[in-house]
C-alpha cells in the first residue's frame, strides 16, 4: 500500500509543476459537465413541459372507463353499466393509492347550446368543480366569470363558443341533448363564465357544468359516469400506477379499463421518450469532444517530460510505473474538474430552475404531438443526467490518459537522454 500510494504523490506533484496547464485541462472538463447537465436538464424540462401541457389541462395522468367505452364513447358506457356505480366508494378507492394526488368525476354529452335564434353544436361535460380542480387546470382558464356550482343550473362555455352563440355572461342558455332513455333532454341554466385555453377544440366546443345537473339532462341516474380522471405525483411511472389501480379496481368491483396518459396520447408518450434517449446523446457528444482536448493536453506534457521519463527509467523504474504514473494525473484530474464542476453547475441549476427565462415575447406557443408548449426555458432536476455526467466526465479524463502513458511507456531512456 505504501508503494502504491508513491505513485499517487507523484502524480499530484506532476501536475503541480504546470498548474496553469492542469488548471485549463479540469476546467475545460468543469464546463463540459456543465454544458451536459444543463443541457440534460433542459431537454427533460422541455419534456415535462409537454407532459404537464398534454395532461394537466383535460386529460389527467389517468383515466379510468367502462370496459369498451374507448373510443367510441358512447352515451350508455358508464362505469357499472346501466346501474351505475357508487361514486364517492369509487373515488375513495382510487385515492387510496399513495401515488394519487386526486380523482374527479366526468359525464359527457353532445347536445345543442341555444340563445335566442342562435343555436351551436357542443360537447357537454358534467363535473364535480371542487374535484375537478385537483386533478386539472380546466377551471383555472375562465377569463370571465367563475367556475359553475354544484347543484346549481350554471353552465360555463369556451369563449369561442361564446362568440358564436352570441353569448354574455348573465345569459340565460338552453342546452338540448339525446337522453339516454332515447327523450330529448332540454333544460335552462345561466351563463356564470367563459373559458379560454388556448386550444381550438375546448374553446370552441365544450359547454361545463355540474355533474349531477347534466345526469338530470342525459336522464341518468346519480351513479352513473363516463370516466374518472386521476392525478398523480408522478406522471413519468403512469405506467406501473395504472396497473396497480387496475387491480385493485377489478376486484371486487365492475370490471373497468384504466389507462395512463401514455396509452391516451401515444404521439405524446413517444415524443418524451425521444428526449430522454436524447440526454445520452448528448452526453456521449460533449465528452467525446472533451477527450481530444484533454489527450492533447497529456501528449503535450509527456513529451516534454521525455528525459524525466528516461532518468527514472534509468534508475530501475518499470514501464508499468511510469504509465502508471500518467494514468493517475488523469484520474486526480477527473476528480478535481468534477468537484469544481459541481461546484459551478448546482447553483446555475438551482437559479435557472426557480426562475426560467421566458421566450414568449420573441417565440408564441404552439401545439406539438397533441400538447401545447410554451417557450418558457426550465430545466428539472434528475438525478439520471448528473450521474451519468459524471461517469462520463471521470472516464473522459482516464481514457484521455491512456495514450499519453502507452506513449510515456515507449521513450528509450538512451535517445532521451541523449537528446534524440
Amino acid at each position: 500500500m505504501a508503494h502504491e500510494s508513491v505513485w499517487w504523490r507523484i502524480a499530484w506533484r506532476n501536475l503541480g509543476r504546470n498548474r496553469g496547464r492542469t488548471f485549463i485541462t479540469a476546467s475545460g472538463l468543469a464546463v463540459g459537465y456543465l454544458s451536459a447537465v444543463v443541457l440534460v436538464g433542459l431537454t427533460d424540462g422541455m419534456s415535462a413541459e409537454l407532459i404537464e401541457n398534454g395532461t394537466h389541462l383535460t386529460l389527467g395522468q389517468i383515466q379510468i372507463h367502462a370496459i369498451g367505452y374507448l373510443p367510441e364513447r358512447s352515451l350508455h358506457a358508464t362505469v357499472g353499466g346501466d346501474a351505475g356505480i357508487d361514486v364517492e366508494r369509487l373515488l375513495a378507492r382510487v385515492e387510496r393509492d399513495p401515488d394519487v394526488t386526486g380523482a374527479a368525476p366526468r359525464l359527457y354529452g353532445g347536445g345543442l347550446v341555444s340563445s335566442g335564434e342562435q343555436t351551436v353544436a357542443a360537447i357537454l361535460l358534467g363535473i364535480d368543480p371542487e374535484r375537478e380542480a385537483r386533478v386539472t387546470t380546466l377551471l383555472s382558464h375562465i377569463d370571465r366569470g367563475r367556475p359553475p356550482r354544484s347543484g346549481a343550473r350554471e353552465v360555463v362555455v369556451g369563449a369561442e363558443l361564446a362568440k358564436q352563440a352570441g353569448l354574455a355572461l348573465g345569459d340565460e342558455v338552453v342546452l338540448v341533448a339525446p337522453a339516454a332513455d332515447g327523450s330529448l333532454g332540454n333544460d335552462l341554466y345561466t351563463l356564470v363564465g367563459t373559458l379560454r385555453t388556448g386550444s381550438a377544440g375546448i374553446d370552441g366546443n365544450y359547454a361545463i357544468l355540474p355533474l349531477d345537473k347534466l345526469q338530470e339532462l342525459l336522464a341518468m341516474a346519480p351513479g352513473r359516469i363516463h370516466e374518472v380522471a386521476v392525478a398523480v405525483e408522478r406522471p413519468r411511472q403512469t405506467l406501473a400506477i395504472a396497473r396497480r389501480l387496475q387491480a385493485t379496481l377489478s376486484a371486487p368491483g365492475p370490471p373497468v379499463d384504466v389507462r395512463s396518459w401514455r396509452r391516451l396520447l401515444p404521439a405524446l408518450a413517444e415524443s418524451a421518450d425521444l428526449m430522454t434517449s436524447m440526454n445520452f446523446l448528448t452526453i456521449v457528444v460533449i465528452f467525446a469532444m472533451a477527450v481530444f482536448g484533454v489527450a492533447n493536453t497529456m501528449i503535450l506534457g509527456t513529451f516534454e517530460r521525455q528525459k524525466e521519463f528516461a532518468v527514472v527509467r534509468a534508475l530501475g523504474t518499470t514501464p508499468l510505473g511510469i504509465g502508471r504514473t500518467v494514468v493517475y494525473e488523469g484520474i486526480i484530474v477527473g476528480a478535481l474538474a468534477l468537484a469544481a464542476g459541481a461546484l459551478l453547475t448546482w447553483p446555475i441549476m438551482v437559479w435557472w430552475h426557480d426562475a426560467p427565462p421566458d421566450l414568449s415575447r420573441f417565440v408564441g406557443s404552439f401545439s406539438w404531438s397533441g400538447s401545447m408548449w410554451r417557450p418558457v426555458l426550465r430545466v428539472e432536476y434528475s438525478v439520471d443526467g448528473p450521474l451519468f455526467s459524471a461517469i462520463a466526465l471521470f472516464l473522459t479524463a482516464v481514457f484521455a490518459a491512456v495514450y499519453p502513458a502507452w506513449r510515456a511507456t515507449r521513450v528509450p531512456p538512451a535517445d532521451a537522454l541523449a537528446g534524440r
